[in-house]
């Protein structure tokens, strides 16, 4: 006998909750918001549009299917299964954040507010999507792998470089390199970081499409010096991934800003980073 499916709800502490969680009491965090220039009623109206649409998709779910919630801080514990269906309530983060606990599991990104990238569907919407989740995009994710076994992998993008971005040393593409780290990402992350990257140096690369399998990197800031190079600071990775060999005490590497969540890395290590074997599926 199959199971039936079960609608696991993502979500995160509003604003609000952090603020109650840190001053106690609503006069507390209306008195410290003041102190920038904000008001209570802003926090609060955002904070109710998610408690909102979190019910709404609560309430959405068929009686007939098993249900799980999780908060983002307890992702790294919850164990999600092969017939879930993933339904997140928030903003485009979220669903980055979620998406390298997953293994093909459909995701719903529903947004309490303006629609996002991934973040695209009224809470209305989430009845008819739970039954009928079959327009799926099949988005590329990025993957690195250590020589020592770690790994990791994400949505958008992954950073290799020092854990404060200041000066990492490393050889990528045959050239010794002193920089402030280098990005590899999707294209998923072609609309954030990489984006930003791409258009400071005015590359001439063409930005991947999100379920291309092709993924693209840069290095920040490099400079010259006696004893390294900038002749390779850019390019595409699609068969052949992208080997990084580190040449500072101490480099990390984490996935879609998640900088708590790192891979560390030491001098001697190497790290390849290329497009990884399992997709992230989008509900259209």
């Amino acid at each position: 006998m199959s199971l039936a499916p079960r609608a696991v709800l993502v979500h995160r502490r509003t604003e609000l909750d952090e603020l109650l969680a840190r001053h106690g009491t609503l006069g507390q965090a209306e008195f410290f918001l003041s102190t920038r220039g904000r008001a209570l009623d802003e926090v609060r109206d955002r904070h109710e549009a998610v408690r909102r649409a979190v019910a709404a998709v609560s309430a959405a779910i068929p009686l007939d299917w098993r249900r799980g919630t999780v908060e983002r801080a307890d992702l790294a514990q919850f164990l999600f299964s092969p017939e879930d269906v993933v339904v997140v309530v928030g903003q485009d983060g979220l669903v980055a954040n979620v998406a390298k606990y997953l293994a093909g599991q459909p995701v719903i990104g529903v947004t309490p507010d303006a629609p996002g990238v991934l973040v695209h569907h009224p809470a209305e919407a989430a009845a008819d999507l739970l039954r009928h989740h079959t327009s799926v995009e099949q988005r590329t994710m990025v993957r690195l792998t250590a020589d020592d076994g770690q790994t990791l992998l994400a949505l958008n993008e992954i950073y290799v470089g020092h854990a404060s971005h200041q000066t990492a040393r490393y050889r990528v593409a045959g050239e010794r390199q002193a920089s402030s780290g280098v990005l590899v990402g999707t294209g998923t992350g072609a609309t954030g970081w990489c984006r930003s990257a791409w258009q400071e140096r005015r590359s001439t690369l063409a930005l991947p499409s999100p379920e291309e399998r092709r993924l693209v990197w840069f290095v920040r800031e490099a400079w010259p010096s006696p004893t390294t190079g900038t002749a390779s600071t850019e390019g595409e990775l699609t068969t052949h991934p992208l080997a990084i060999e580190v040449e500072s005490d101490h480099l990390v590497a984490f996935g879609d800003g998640l900088e708590a969540d790192t891979v560390t890395l030491t001098r001697g290590q190497t790290v390849t980073v290329a497009p990884a074997d399992q997709a992230f599926h989008l509900v259209r």
